[in-house]
């Protein structure tokens, strides 16, 4: 559905192809990003996501589960004081999802709320008809691969994003898209606030420039998230 997702031109290479992650980025400062959230499955980082509620976290519908979520970690191959260590009472797949790319993203309740300190914060929502103009700066962040046929990483990574206008992506020739394991679900940051969710990658080749990665756009989704968190 191509009216619920961005599409993004690389500034810095951020995936490697099926085996993807933030290639070329760099470690972010520990937790400064106190809303991000590694989804695990089987005690192993998965996916990427968000903190949107002391007992909702925001992902991608093709994420598994069942899974814990942990919150206020850097490196998550320790046991950090900071961290929170949370099971998923309840998972609400978009029921639009289609197994693949389209409605990519789902709300996983928490069993029990978050502790809101310095480690661990929620992160606003963007308002439901807001735009985010075009050749901007945004940030991308997540413990997948660093590069092709690499481990996933340890700690939190960074890399910055540019966006591009959607009919320039339009144009663009689609070779085949690859899912950003490891990074998928985590945040797109614009103007400091979270704007989309990890999708996927447009090319074979992620380290090529000439093809963008796709984040599922959270403010076309913001009826059906407050419809699911008041349930």
């Amino acid at each position: 559905m191509i009216g619920c997702i961005i599409f993004i031109f690389l500034q810095v290479s951020l995936t490697g192809a099926a085996e993807s992650g933030i290639v070329g980025g760099r470690e972010a400062k520990p937790h400064s990003r106190p809303y991000m959230a590694s989804i695990q499955y089987q005690a192993q980082h998965s996916c990427g996501g968000i903190l949107i509620r002391e007992d909702f976290v925001l992902t991608a519908a093709h994420c598994k589960g069942p899974c814990t979520v942990v919150l206020g970690a850097h490196d998550i191959s320790k046991k950090e004081k900071s961290q929170q260590r949370i099971k998923v009472a309840k998972y609400y797949r978009h029921p639009k999802f289609n197994g693949k790319y389209d409605y990519d993203i789902m709300l996983l309740k928490l069993e029990k709320n978050a502790t809101l300190n310095k480690y661990v914060k929620t992160t606003g929502l963007p308002k439901k008809n807001g735009k985010i103009p075009a050749n901007i700066k945004c940030y991308v962040a997540g413990w997948g691969r660093t590069g092709k046929n690499t481990p996933a990483s340890n700690v939190l990574k960074e890399a910055t994003e540019k966006m591009q206008f959607s009919n320039e992506c339009k144009s663009i020739c689609l070779p085949g898209n690859q899912m950003l394991k490891g990074d998928s679900g985590g945040p797109l940051i614009c103007n400091k606030m979270s704007q989309g969710l990890t999708a996927f990658t447009l090319a074979e080749d992620c380290n090529n420039p000439k093809y963008p990665h796709v984040y599922t756009k959270i403010n076309f989704f913001i009826p059906w998230i407050k419809e699911k968190m008041k349930e």
